[in-house]
């Protein structure tokens, strides 16, 4: 009696998917957006919080950077100025019943900037707000950096007016955005941007794999 072999071909397109699956980062979009930070210990950090819901303490250094990065917690690049309250806020006299909030505007670069738009400033902005003790980070922001703008998802899509138009819309990815990044991290693009190499040898891998195990398969049958 002539033994049936198990088909080959399901095994190839489930490793082929998996493979894709696995590659997935690697086909991520790219972003301009307004990244908010935080500067706790002088040391910026990507808030966790947004700044509509963050309620800062007196003596907090809040961080704007305006980028083009394809995952904010692994390529977003922050403010380009120290997280130090004692600078920013030295001139700012404390006052009863009000907070002190240092606050960083970075505009971000020309490459980082939309077709049309320049940055209104090269280097960052920095700005002392004195609000009240209960008051969010984008309270404080509204003191010193207006206008501001939203989208109807409460998404920060401009500082002081900058940019004039979109809101966090993905980027195609260019040489131009090769500048976005933090000097020592990859830049946006440079891993990503389409399917790697490494993605297209793991699906040639599988796919001869795959062939052989059918191969294989079609010689038991036709014995």
């Amino acid at each position: 009696m002539r033994r049936r072999s198990r088909p080959a071909l399901p095994v190839f397109v489930l490793g082929l998917i998996l493979t894709l699956l696995a590659a997935s980062p690697a086909l991520a979009s790219t972003y301009r957006y307004w990244s908010f930070w935080d500067g706790a210990g002088g040391t910026w950090a990507y808030a966790s919080q947004g700044p509509s819901s963050l309620r800062p303490a007196d003596g907090s250094v809040q961080g704007f950077h305006f980028v083009v990065s394809k995952d904010a917690a692994d390529q977003a690049a922050p403010p380009r100025a120290d997280a130090d309250f004692a600078a920013i806020c030295s001139a700012t006299a404390p006052v009863a019943g009000k907070k002190r909030i240092a606050l960083v505007v970075d505009f971000g670069t020309p490459a980082e900037a939309q077709a049309g738009e320049t940055p209104p400033q090269d280097t960052p902005r920095t700005a002392c707000a004195q609000v009240g003790p209960d008051a969010t980070t984008a309270e404080a922001l509204a003191e010193v950096a207006k206008p501001l703008r939203y989208n109807s998802a409460a998404l920060l899509c401009a500082i002081s007016g900058y940019p004039k138009q979109g809101c966090g819309e993905p980027v195609a990815d260019t040489a131009a955005t090769a500048t976005a990044t933090a000097p020592g991290k990859p830049a946006a693009g440079s891993e990503g941007g389409g399917p790697s190499a490494g993605l297209f040898a793991g699906i040639a891998a599988v796919a001869l794999l795959g062939a052989a195990a059918f191969w294989q398969s079609r010689r038991r049958r036709g014995r």
